[in-house]
């Protein structure tokens, strides 16, 4: 099995030639698919039987950006479905992303004549069981059955050998999802073959099978709680293979999918065929140097960051819009980026690697946009799709509509509406949104989360700015970096906190920067990870600190001194005071009070640049890649979410030695790698990044030959094949 238990030879150090090897061998899939339990770990001790929130990853069978992601679960409703510490498995699902919703059409193979439809989970043991990118096998201990499961873009493709018995069976759990399912329905399409659909709260989607086992008949079983099909098949040898095509459109595009990507081939064939994929993939990245515990840990992750957004359309384009109508555009539809989570640096590292992708991504974005109401789609919270624009635009991606694109983001940061954002008149009106003022409100109780809402739509106004001075609407550009300004408005001088206001402009009176919030002022943060969030205006938020003094809340004293000054105090405070015990399920992965766990504070580490003390931005984020993705009892678990992939990207990043502090701009903030040497390839970027010198104080930074001022480098030097070179000491 594999796992990321750490072993005498890395505790050693001991190197490893990542090109030596196949990159896919690095990848470990259960890699974020455990949870964290110990009070060393959460800094909290647990109290409640709720399960801590993992990275919710999954283990199963998918090539990049796909619309099949072939996975066990062990519970639904529950993240991705799989827990490392579960020990029974009830299905493999189709479809999975890491978040609570998904997990389309399961299957579960069983043997035996009778089957209780309630409870028809085997146990599994994790000594059995393995995962390789676009592989993954299990077996399952109560049937005596061996999984092995394989997919395509758009196809999954399952092996089961049945050990015991002459009863084989695929149960298809239809009425199961972690969404709501409002209908189902399966039946025989031939001797070797059945068609069907599943109809959730996300849309419907159709599948079309072939077996190599002829089926003799397929039983519906219902009772007052569960209904499930049963596919019976009629004796004959111990294997049982099922390729299953999938669309969102028909079940005649599903059967077109299956014969465009699987047809005859054999399970060797397809397996074979991911793996190629991935290792194509990977190795658009080299890295030399380094020991074998993070050369795996950035394969493993780089892996995780390149799995969604999911495609959507069938192989001859079709799909389904957002106005529930079949149509072809001429480009592969994709699902919307969880644009709240990897706008910070997952969307960018998309960019840089799959453009063509990304490409079609932005023309999803703007068809459903248009589709809806003329906003560009937003998710979750904030407004972040003008980041995505923007920064891709700057990165040289050019085979899109900026002008239609612009449209919609535009009238995202102008015109309040359904689908566009929230609480934006009061925004336009006063340039901040108020909050309530209420004694005693607790962490789930939701609001508007103010505080967050309009530092972000600060930023994402100057995402916007960027965009309008390209097409050259000076105009509009010069009110969108006005309003870019807004986050100035939640500044409270005499604490130094982004803080909370009533609707009459007071400051909120309980006020504590150390209780955490799902939605009060913050956006499952507190005050502290909220902290100095401007990333298009260093200067500006740095400014804001130029008072001399501030008093601290709670009686907790006084920092005075410069701008800069005081800035690192409130780092090192931060860093150093430790969480305070609050047992939040989704605030994880502690340094002090700063929660890695979650992403409003993922830009903080980086603000000691701009005190000019980037040895302790460095030594933070050392701390964070050594420390806190490997986690667990198992070295399985990350310090939080991984959220389709933004945990997994700021680590590629870092290892690599640059981030996306403003991910708008085609900027990258340099850093320390934890490689001697990083090799960059791919169509459009020949590049590479150096490392001088054993120590983590940068001493100068040259791209090309020549040297840098300052601590950014621009994407257009990596477009011209400029060698990065980063000496330390």
């Amino acid at each position: 099995m594999k796992k990321f238990l750490i072993s005498l030879t890395l505790l050693c150090g001991v190197c490893l030639n990542a090109s030596a090897q196949k990159l896919t061998d690095l990848v470990n899939p259960f890699l974020g698919t455990a949870t964290l339990w110990d009070e060393a770990d959460l800094h909290y001790e647990r109290h409640r039987k709720a399960r801590t929130w993992g990275a919710e990853t999954f283990p199963g069978a998918s090539v990049p950006n796909a619309m099949v992601q072939l996975s066990p679960v062990t519970m639904y409703h529950s993240g991705a479905g799989y827990q490392y510490e579960d020990s029974t498995i009830c299905g493999f699902t189709h479809t999975n992303k890491g978040h609570w919703n998904l997990l389309h059409v399961p299957f579960m193979p069983v043997s035996g004549k009778n089957v209780n439809i309630e409870n028809f989970a085997s146990r599994f043991s994790h000594a059995n069981e393995e995962a390789h990118p676009g592989y993954y096998r299990v077996h399952l201990d109560d049937y005596d059955i061996d999984v092995e499961l394989t997919s395509t873009l758009r196809c999954a493709f399952h092996r089961y050998t049945f050990n015991r018995g002459r009863h084989h069976q695929v149960i298809a759990d239809l009425a199961r999802s972690n969404n709501e399912v409002r209908a189902w329905e399966i039946e025989e399409a031939g001797d070797n073959a059945f068609k069907g659909s599943q109809t959730t709260s996300e849309g419907r989607i159709f599948f079309y099978g072939t077996t190599n086992a002829k089926i003799s008949n397929i039983d519906i079983q219902k009772n007052d709680k569960r209904g499930i099909a049963i596919i019976n098949f009629k004796p004959g040898g111990k294997k049982v293979e099922m390729k299953v095509g999938f669309s969102f459109v028909s079940v005649e595009g599903a059967k077109a999918n299956l014969m465009a990507e699987i047809a005859e081939q054999s399970f060797e064939q397809i397996r074979k065929s991911a793996d190629d994929k991935w290792e194509l993939m990977l190795s658009k990245i080299k890295v030399e140097g380094g020991t074998e515990r993070k050369q795996r840990l950035f394969y493993s992750c780089l892996y995780r960051s390149l799995l969604w957004p999911a495609l959507r359309s069938d192989v001859n384009g079709d799909y389904t819009d957002a106005r529930g109508n079949i149509v072809n555009n001429g480009f592969h539809y994709y699902t919307d980026p969880s644009f709240w989570d990897d706008h910070r640096n997952k969307l960018v590292l998309l960019e840089l690697l799959q453009p063509e992708v990304t490409i079609d991504i932005i023309k999803s974005c703007i068809d459903r946009g248009e589709k809806r109401r003329g906003y560009m789609p937003t998710f979750f919270h904030g407004d972040h799709a003008s980041t995505f624009i923007s920064g891709s635009w700057l990165r040289g991606l050019r085979d899109f509509d900026l002008n239609r694109a612009y449209k919609l983001l535009l009238k995202n940061a102008t015109v309040p509406g359904r689908g566009g954002r929230p609480y934006l008149d009061e925004y336009l009106k006063q340039r901040w949104i108020a909050d309530v003022d209420i004694p005693g409100i607790k962490y789930f109780n939701e609001h508007k989360g103010a505080v967050t809402k309009v530092l972000e739509y600060s930023y994402d106004d100057y995402a916007v700015a960027l965009v309008a001075k390209i097409l050259g609407d000076k105009k509009n550009e010069e009110m969108l970096l006005e309003h870019s300004k807004n986050y100035k408005n939640m500044f409270d001088r005499e604490t130094g906190f982004y803080r909370g206001r009533n609707d009459k402009g007071e400051w909120i009176k309980e006020f504590d920067p150390y209780y955490p919030y799902f939605q009060h002022m913050y956006r499952e943060s507190n005050a502290w990870n909220n902290l100095f969030y401007a990333p298009h205006d260093i200067e500006g938020m740095m400014n804001l600190y130029k008072v001399g003094s501030i008093s601290l809340p709670n009686g907790e004293g006084t920092i005075q001194g410069n701008e800069k000054q005081i800035v690192e105090q409130l780092l090192d405070k931060m860093f150093r005071d430790p969480w305070r015990g609050y047992e939040v399920e989704n605030l994880t992965g502690f340094i002090g009070n700063y929660c890695h766990g979650n992403q409003p504070g993922h830009s903080i580490p980086y603000v000691y640049y701009f005190c000019d003390k980037q040895e302790k931005s460095q030594a933070i984020l050392d701390s964070l890649m050594n420390n806190y993705y490997d986690m667990g009892r198992d070295h399985l678990a990350l310090a939080g979410m991984d959220d389709a992939g933004e945990m997994s990207s700021w680590f590629v990043f870092n290892a690599m030695g640059i981030y996306t502090y403003s991910p708008a701009d085609a900027d990258y903030l340099v850093t320390v790698p934890l490689f001697d040497k990083i090799t960059f390839n791919t169509p459009a970027r020949h590049f590479s990044i150096e490392k001088r010198g054993n120590g983590r104080k940068i001493t100068s930074i040259t791209s090309g030959g020549k040297e840098i001022s300052g601590w950014f480098v621009n994407d257009a030097d990596f477009r011209s094949s400029k060698n990065l070179v980063i000496t330390t000491r």
